[in-house]
């Protein structure tokens, strides 16, 4: 059983994307039996998914839909597969660079230029006070870099430092003609509404749907059963 664990949100259409994620991996492995489980906001949490597949002794891989490693995959998660032994954790989707080259289609469909080297990036993740999280999004910064004239920096929503319009100020006074935030995030919800008051140029949209993501799902799904 792959149990994709999300963040959970109140937004309709992230609630839509998270699940249409979900059934894009069950599509390209039609024998996997899937279910889906949150650590926030919306039920059923990890915990009791995981708890009554193990009163079944059905053996469960919980995959994080989250895009660095964190405090719900590193407490939240690792708690809920720590009191079953039919239960283990896949790591996080990210970092990954089939996830930093959905976050450079997502710039230059927001007509940003890759060649640019006046046009600045700020890759904007939600946060977490977890240090091994922030090296997460440090490193996918360092994988857009790769295809990215112009400076590429960090900035997140909460419980990290700087914040998402701390950086975007920080690239303009560094010589940026343009300063264009990209969404770190997998659908709409409360973060990527907040990034419109950033200061940017430019916002991309987050980086559901993109097939590339179900394939990551699936890869850390295949890790964590072998």
């Amino acid at each position: 059983m792959l149990v994709a664990c999300a963040h959970g949100t109140r937004n309709p259409t992230g609630r839509r994307l998270i699940a249409e994620l979900a059934l894009a991996a069950r599509a390209r492995r039609p024998e996997l039996v899937t279910t889906a489980a949150f650590v926030d906001v919306q039920p059923p949490t990890v915990v009791d998914v995981v708890a009554d597949l193990a009163a079944e002794s059905r053996p469960a891989v919980v995959v994080p839909l989250l895009l660095s490693g964190g405090y719900h995959v590193h407490v939240d998660i690792a708690q809920a597969v720590a009191g079953s032994p039919h239960a283990v954790a896949a790591r996080p989707l990210g970092p990954d660079p089939r996830l930093a080259a959905v976050l450079l289609d997502r710039l230059t469909e927001a007509g940003a230029d890759p060649r640019d080297p006046l046009t600045a990036v700020v890759v904007a993740a939600a946060g977490s006070s977890d240090p091994r999280s922030v090296a997460d999004v440090e490193e996918t910064a360092d994988l857009l870099q790769r295809s990215w004239a112009g400076p590429v920096t960090t900035g997140y929503g909460a419980s990290a430092q700087p914040p998402v319009p701390d950086a975007v100020a920080a690239a303009r006074r560094a010589g940026a003609e343009r300063v264009v935030v990209a969404a770190y995030l997998l659908a709409p919800g409360h973060f990527h509404d907040k990034l419109a008051a950033a200061g940017a140029d430019v916002v991309t949209a987050p980086l559901l749907p993109d097939e590339r993501i179900a394939a990551v799902l699936l890869d850390r799904y295949d890790a964590a059963v072998g």
